[in-house]
């Protein structure tokens, strides 16, 4: 088979390959019992001042008279700030403890592209840097053994968990690890694998497509014996949710998990859009913890959810926001060592330039802190350099 034939073949690596040969090399202990990270990207760039709002602060009414919530609608959690009356399932998590919340998150000369703000979050990198591998990549190339180990809940895979050596893998749903073993394409790569052993590229690439179709075939076997019996939410990230819950109750040997909640780029008409796209993400959340917690499994989960960037602080004139800089991160847990809101409230006085949110909060030491407390590994080795973690775990 040609070169060309092959990487066309192989095109979709990411969801599954295996040939059988290889399955020995990648053998899985069985009743993983380590811990879990789960991300959750908010994509567009979720407008953070209305997700916890500082409904007593009279600046925030004054740059949004159309978008901003009323003092009556909000969720209020103490004397300054409230959450978004979409948010009742987490503000109950809040109240239980289990929420820490970082304001004022971002990095140096924010870029406000979706693509290459999203490429610096997924990297790592600084604003004027561009890196190949992700800083979850980089753990897997440091820490991992197998694809499954880190599993994005999609078609295709982030940056953020593409790694120079190993790769996590796509998983859509989990029809699709039935359907990707009985595909002819893998059938025609392992009757053909064999012909290509003297090219070092080609090797590669037939390792990556052993290793994750030996992955694919491990969770699909665990996946099988799994309680789904929780009642989720059919949305998107609804779905996305209770897969993961059902490879962590299924006992899968992977440490992280990747969701994504798309939409969030409100520039016209937000109000409505952003409780939509909120309460889905409640209800999801919400029953995703309540899951873990029957099965089990919530003390070793560490739920983290960022977005690209915020919005600007002022509304502009259709009714909603444009792409701002700094914004929260949402960390839900039963390890942390500080709930509720772990820094000082967002400064809506002391604005940049552009009148935009100034960062307090780099978001490379969130990484560092999952990195060094969670994933149990050294943060320098996989972000490049020495960065100063958090205490919220």
């Amino acid at each position: 088979m040609k070169r060309r034939d092959f990487l066309k073949y192989t095109s979709l690596t990411t969801s599954a390959v295996l040939v059988p040969s290889f399955l020995k090399a990648f053998e899985i202990p069985q009743n993983f019992e380590g811990k879990k990270l789960v991300i959750i990207q908010f994509s567009g760039g979720n407008d953070g001042l209305n997700t916890f709002v500082p409904y007593q602060n009279d600046l925030y009414y004054q740059y949004r008279p159309k978008v901003a919530l009323s003092k009556d609608e909000i969720l209020k959690v103490h004397s300054e700030i409230g959450f978004h009356p979409a948010l009742q399932q987490l503000r109950s998590l809040y109240d239980e403890g289990y929420v820490s919340i970082i304001n004022e998150v971002g990095y140096p000369n924010p870029n406000r592209s979706h693509f290459r703000s999203m490429d610096i979050w997924h990297t790592a990198s600084e604003a004027q840097e561009y890196k190949n591998n992700g800083w979850l990549g980089r753990y897997l190339d440091a820490e991992c053994t197998a694809p499954h180990m880190a599993i994005e809940m999609s078609q295709g895979l982030s940056l953020a968990l593409k790694g120079d050596q190993l790769s996590g893998m796509a998983v859509p749903n989990l029809n699709m690890l039935q359907k990707t073993i009985r595909s002819k394409h893998v059938k025609y790569i392992n009757n053909n694998h064999k012909g290509h052993s003297h090219n070092a590229h080609v090797d590669f690439m037939y390792k990556t497509l052993a290793s994750t179709y030996s992955s694919t075939n491990y969770l699909n076997e665990k996946i099988g014996k799994v309680d789904r019996s929780s009642s989720y939410p059919q949305t998107q990230l609804g779905k996305q949710l209770q897969d993961v819950a059902s490879f962590i109750k299924a006992g899968a040997k992977s440490k992280v998990y990747y969701a994504t909640h798309n939409g969030f780029d409100t520039h016209v008409y937000q109000k409505n859009k952003h409780q939509q796209l909120l309460g889905q993400f409640d209800e999801a959340v919400g029953t995703f913890v309540q899951d873990l917690k029957k099965s089990g499994q919530f003390d070793n989960t560490l739920v983290v959810v960022f977005s690209e960037f915020g919005r600007r602080v002022k509304e502009n004139g259709s009714a909603g926001t444009d792409h701002g800089t700094a914004n929260n991160m949402i960390i839900i847990g039963n390890q942390l060592k500080k709930a509720g809101f772990y820094n000082q409230e967002t400064d809506l006085v002391n604005l940049d330039s552009n009148g935009d949110l100034q960062y307090s909060v780099d978001f490379r030491d969130v990484y560092a802190t999952l990195l060094d407390k969670w994933l149990d590994t050294k943060h320098d080795q996989i972000l490049g350099g020495k960065r100063s973690p958090l205490a919220f775990i």
